[in-house]
C-alpha cells in the first residue's frame, strides 16, 4: 500500500481534472477506487498550505487510490501561486458558495492570527460566480460524497456539527478540541452549504506549525485514519 521513501518525491497516482482556475491553472482530484464516502479537499485558502504539504506527503507515499476518499489537493492554486487567501480577482472561495446566507458585502482576513479582520476580500459578484467555486460545487454533486473534511489553518480545532466517528479520529490524532461553531459568521461558506444541502461537513483547523511539523506530528496517523476509509 506504501511507497519506499525514495520514491516519494513525484506522485504515482494519477489526478482527474475537474475544472481550471481564473489564471489557467488546471484544478485536479483523485478519485476514490469504489463510491466515494469522504471527500478531503485542502488549499481553499492560499495562504493555508500546510493543509496542502500535508495532504500531498501523504498521497505521495500511497501507492494505490483509497477505495472511498477522494481528494483535492489545492482548491484554489492562484491563491497559493500568488501566497493571497483569494483567488486571482481577489475573492475569497470560501464565502462564494451559492447558500442562503450568501452575501454581497465585502468580506475581511486577519494580518495575523492574533491582530483584528482588516485585509479586505470579495464574497463575489453572486454565489459561484468563481471558477473554482463553481467546478467544486459540480465535483461535489458528482461524487455526492456522504462527508466532506476540509482543511483549513490555524485556528487549531475541529469543526462539525456532530461528533462523528471521523472527528472523534481526528481529536486523538491531532489532539484538538471539537467546537461545533467557529465562533463568527462564515456566510457562503462551505460548510453552510453543505448544511443546507444535507452534507456532513468537517472542518479541520490545524495548529499554528510549520508544515514540516505538521507532517512530522501527524501524516502517520492521519494516513491511518484515511486508510479506514471511515
Amino acid at each position: 500500500m506504501f511507497r519506499a521513501i525514495a520514491e516519494q518525491g513525484t506522485f504515482s497516482l494519477k489526478f482527474k481534472r475537474y475544472g481550471t482556475s481564473v489564471l489557467g491553472a488546471p484544478l485536479y482530484y483523485l478519485p476514490s477506487v469504489l463510491k466515494t464516502e469522504l471527500l478531503v479537499i485542502a488549499g481553499i485558502h492560499g495562504e493555508e498550505a500546510e493543509g496542502v504539504f500535508l495532504l500531498s506527503r501523504i498521497i505521495r507515499s500511497l501507492n494505490q487510490p483509497l477505495e472511498k476518499t477522494a481528494f483535492v489537493l489545492a482548491a484554489n492554486p492562484d491563491g497559493l501561486f500568488l501566497g493571497t487567501r483569494a483567488n486571482a480577482n481577489g475573492v475569497d472561495l470560501n464565502r462564494n458558495w451559492p447558500t442562503k446566507n450568501w452575501k454581497k458585502d465585502k468580506c475581511f482576513s486577519r494580518p495575523y492570527l492574533e491582530s483584528k479582520p482588516e485585509i479586505e476580500l470579495s464574497a463575489g459578484k453572486s454565489g459561484a460566480s468563481e471558477p473554482e467555486t463553481k467546478a467544486l460545487l459540480d465535483l461535489i454533486q458528482k461524487l455526492s460524497p456522504k462527508q466532506i473534511l476540509a482543511i483549513h489553518s490555524p485556528l487549531a480545532c475541529i469543526d462539525s456539527l456532530k461528533r462523528t466517528p471521523v472527528v472523534l479520529a481526528l481529536e486523538k490524532v491531532f489532539s484538538l478540541p471539537w467546537v461545533e461553531d467557529i465562533g463568527y459568521p462564515t456566510p457562503g461558506s462551505l460548510g453552510s452549504w453543505c448544511k443546507e444541502n444535507k452534507v456532513e461537513c468537517i472542518t479541520l483547523e490545524l495548529p499554528r506549525q510549520s508544515g514540516e511539523e505538521i507532517v512530522r506530528d501527524y501524516q502517520k496517523g492521519f494516513t491511518e485514519i484515511l486508510m479506514n476509509d471511515i
